[in-house]
């Protein structure tokens, strides 16, 4: 292949992202210029909004005696987020693949400006809409209908049809649903034009809901952060230090680009554009130690997409994930940990499982080996250090809000300016970091020491985002504000610092460079968000259906009826509704529809069924296979783009990296079944062991479902694997036959025993009564057992009045007396559990001593080191 075919091959994959990301469209002159300085004025809007400065001015402003109002609400603020993206939409993405790409045609700069102007209807039209809330007149309905048909056009031409197309059988059934029968499940009577306007664009719950308020309020600044960050050169040096420490492994490229597109994943929240931006570097070095050119495209495929789990910085979807589940964004980092964690470790065993199978080797060495003791050291070492230095600086910081809290940002600002400056210093001593050509062959590895210190000051503001989410708890988007300040700084000031410390001239030039390369990055992270503010403001639309007619409740009764009460079928279910999705939707709009119209459905099915799942582990499940979407064969893009790459099948390299991920579907399952994985209720000892068990089994997994360990597996090895993974990773199901940890008793006798039973202990409620739609239904649900000094008291304290109404009722053949709920107080532990006036209690199960469920560990442990010891023998005969 000619040096030529192959740049024109580089430059397609660039317009692939561009595409698909930021719009294919690139007109010249005067044009171009409006939409860099429209998608500036977003970017610096966005700041504006997440920073604390609108309430510093606000009150400077009252201090003069103005009445002017600077600070912006959420509502106006979402309003504004719609407007730019329908603007920039239009002027972006050409209407169809033979329209003009180099200029704008006169319609889509009508359909720009009034989609802006509706996108915006909030803001010019505020206090009449407020006046008027429920009950739309003439002109806001034409505004709603108009608005809508815009924003599905946006959506058709940045994200295609699959998305419009859903949304538009939501918008039918909203309208035709009131004319069916009311006897059948799906009919409602909330279907007029004023109804569904009033749902999707005058309210806050269509088209301007969670989702549009999670865009504007914490996506967006992760975005341009990532945008900032890859600007200033962070991607190339993460890249060049994964290789650096790992290329020299069996099969090191493939197990560094793992690595290193995990590391860019705190850069692109596109998949896509992190298989390009890594896969054009890693993927011809896999195939250059051996790897097929569908494997090596794989590997890149779901190493990229597996960045979107992997905490502390997700995908987009986590963010709506916190709002629709209610909790603060460091404590989803910590369910998300674990699993994130395993399932990473894993494609690296993968691709060492891989390189073993093929005999393949890495690439030579530019630094001589350390022994191992002395790399071993070097590592507890570091860790030990950043452990130490994270407690100082904690209690510095502590210390200092405590004595100057007037003074403390400035000390902090004075402090971090000194860290970067050190940095940089330290940073001068070696060679920049060139970017690499991906045409040109690498011959060897870059050397570990000056590659890692040519980019320590790209750390601060990563560790600055850390910091204020996991220590600070400030919000993410405030989190994302402080990171992206701190980046902004760095990039306009790393190359006169640098000539600096390397006594050489300073000039003018690089600050520009530096101020270019910040408003280059301000406009990349803009344009990114065109696609991610459409897809939330259109899956808004499914929701406020949803919302609107109660289908949630019609889908839960045919889900169940599809499952018949099997909570493993309906998450099966659920799985495969999610990958057929996965084929047309991104996936923050995938996670959206399949979270609205399912998470609610398995609580309550699961309820129904003595399964009782916390809704952060539905919304992790959902959140998983949502993250599919790029892998699912055949329209996986991630795999078309590495495809391209590569140069091998797009639709084997898809179901190559199907297969790769199939340790991140296993997961979701085991989960919502052992929420001890996501660190629920989990001390730090137990943690650990947790964590270091369940890598064991996850890599068990592993090694069944590729054929290999020590050696090739034999037919009853896989299944050896297999099975002791099951048993490590559900080590409940096993043990409750062989010691339970429940009683159980009549409800009648509930007082009396509940004495006995040990505070902060589970107990579980079997009842029998009507859920809010009218339809009977038995469920279980789970209550924290209080203080109390007897089994009264401890009643009253869950919110519980319970009365034996003197009759008998008949459960499972035997007659019991009949006691039922009498009372339940407001925002009760009873009420929070779904407890409610005049249900049956049918059963209660208590706690009792047995055995710890983790000593199936042992067993499953043992087969494991069986397999391995049979296949170690075996391999030396050979």
């Amino acid at each position: 292949m000619s040096e030529s075919t192959k740049k024109m091959d580089y430059d397609d994959l660039q317009d692939m992202v561009a595409s698909n990301d930021s719009g294919g469209r690139n007109p010249t002159g005067a044009s171009r210029k409006l939409i860099v300085i429209t998608a500036i004025l977003w970017s610096l809007f966005q700041l504006y909004y997440t920073s604390p400065f609108p309430f510093w001015l606000q009150e400077v402003i009252r201090n003069f005696g103005v009445d002017v109002n600077v600070v912006i609400d959420d509502t106006k603020a979402r309003s504004i987020h719609l407007a730019f993206a329908l603007f920039l939409a239009y002027l972006s993405f050409p209407a169809f693949a033979t329209s003009p790409k180099h200029r704008i045609p006169l319609l889509d700069w009508f359909f720009a400006t009034l989609g802006a102007f509706l996108g915006a209807y909030y803001i010019f039209f505020y206090e009449g809409l407020v006046t008027r809330f429920g009950a739309p007149n003439t002109q806001d309905i034409i505004a709603g209908c108009l608005g809508v048909l815009l924003l599905l056009e946006a959506c058709r031409r940045s994200l295609g049809l699959p998305l419009v197309i859903i949304a538009s059988v939501f918008l039918a059934y909203n309208y035709f649903g009131q004319f069916l029968p009311t006897d059948w499940i799906i009919s409602h009577r909330s279907g007029s034009l004023s109804q569904m306007v009033n749902q999707q664009w005058v309210t806050t719950e269509g088209v301007f809901g969670v989702a549009l308020g999670v865009s504007t309020k914490y996506v967006f600044l992760f975005v341009l952060f990532g945008a900032l960050l890859d600007k200033a050169g962070a991607g190339n040096y993460f890249i060049k230090t994964a290789f650096a420490y790992l290329g020299h492994l069996r099969g090191g490229p493939a197990k560094a680009a793992v690595v290193s597109s995990g590391l860019t994943g705190l850069i692109s929240g596109s998949s896509i554009a992190n298989v390009v931006t890594t896969g054009t570097f890693t993927i011809p070095m896999m195939k250059r130690v051996g790897f097929s050119a569908e494997k090596a495209g794989a590997v890149e495929v779901a190493s990229s997409v597996n960045g979107q789990i992997m905490p502390p910085v997700m995908g987009a979807a986590a963010f709506l994930m916190i709002e629709y589940v209610n909790m603060p964004y460091s404590q989803l980092i910590t369910y998300a940990a674990l699993p994130a964690l395993i399932s990473y470790i894993a494609l690296v065993y993968i691709v060492h499982l891989e390189a073993l199978k093929m005999n393949l080797h890495g690439l030579p060495r530019t630094d001589p080996p350390n022994p191992f003791l002395i790399t071993l050291l070097k590592l507890v070492s570091t860790i030990l250090a950043v452990i130490v230095l994270v407690i100082g600086v904690k209690f510095t910081l502590g210390w200092i809000k405590t004595i100057a809290p007037e003074h403390s940002f400035l000390i902090v600002a004075i402090a971090l300016a000194l860290v970067y400056l050190a940095l940089i210093r330290r940073v001068a001593q070696f060679p920049d970091l060139e970017i690499d050509d991906p045409n040109s062959p690498v011959v060897k590895l870059p050397s570990a020491k000056p590659t890692v210190n040519a980019g320590l000051h790209y750390l601060i503001p990563v560790v600055v985002l850390i910091w204020c989410l996991m220590v600070e708890m400030l919000s993410p988007g405030l989190s994302a504000f402080w990171g992206t300040v701190t980046l902004m700084v760095i990039l306009v000031t790393q190359h006169p610092l640098l000539n600096f410390f390397r006594n050489k001239p300073i000039s003018t030039d690089q600050f520009k460079q530096g101020f270019h390369s910040l408003v280059d990055g301000l406009e990349t992270g803009a344009r990114n968000m065109i696609g991610i503010g459409i897809a939330t403001a259109t899956a808004g639309i499914i929701v406020g259906v949803v919302s609107l007619t109660g289908f949630g409740v019609q889908l839960s009764g045919i889900i169940e009826m599809l499952s018949m009460g099997n909570i493993l079928l309906m998450l099966i279910l659920v799985a495969i509704f999610s990958l057929i999705l996965g084929m047309g939707l991104p996936t923050t709009a995938n996670y959206i529809v399949v979270s609205s119209l399912m998470a609610l459905v398995i609580v309550e099915v699961g309820k129904q069924n003595g399964l009782i799942v916390p809704l952060i582990a539905v919304h992790l499940f959902v959140f998983y296979f949502g993250i599919m979407a790029d892998v699912t064969p055949p329209v996986g893009l991630a795999s078309f783009a590495a495809a391209a790459v590569s140069g091998g099948n797009p639709i084997k390299t898809g179901l190559v990296a199907f297969f790769y991920s199939l340790r991140t579907a296993i997961l979701p399952f085991l989960f919502i079944f052992n929420t001890d994985l996501l660190l629920i209720d989990v001390g730090w000892a137990k943690g650990i062991l947790v964590a270091v068990v369940s890598t064991i089994a996850i890599l068990a997994f592993t090694s069944a479902t590729m054929n290999y360990f020590i050696t090739k597996n034999k037919l009853w090895e896989t299944f050896a694997l297999i099975f002791a993974a099951f048993i490590i990773f559900r080590p409940g199901f096993f043990m409750e036959y062989i010691s339970p940890t429940s009683y159980h008793i009549e409800p009648v006798h509930l007082a009396q025993a509940l004495e006995n039973v040990p505070v902060n202990e589970k107990i579980t409620v079997k009842v029998a009564g009507t859920n809010p739609y009218g339809k009977q239904i038995e469920f279980y649900s789970e209550l924290s057992v209080p203080d109390g000094k007897t089994g009264e008291e401890r009643l009253n304290k869950l919110g519980l009045t319970l009365l034996n109404t003197d009759e008998t009722i008949e459960i499972e053949g035997k007659t019991t007396p009949k006691v039922i709920i009498d009372m339940v107080e407001i925002d009760s532990p009873a009420a929070k559990a779904g407890l409610n006036w005049d249900q049956t209690l049918l059963d209660i199960s208590l706690p009792k001593v047995a055995i710890a469920k983790e000593w199936m560990f042992i067993p499953g442990l043992l087969i494991i080191l069986l397999v391995g010891f049979n296949q170690r023998r075996r391999a030396k005969k050979q």
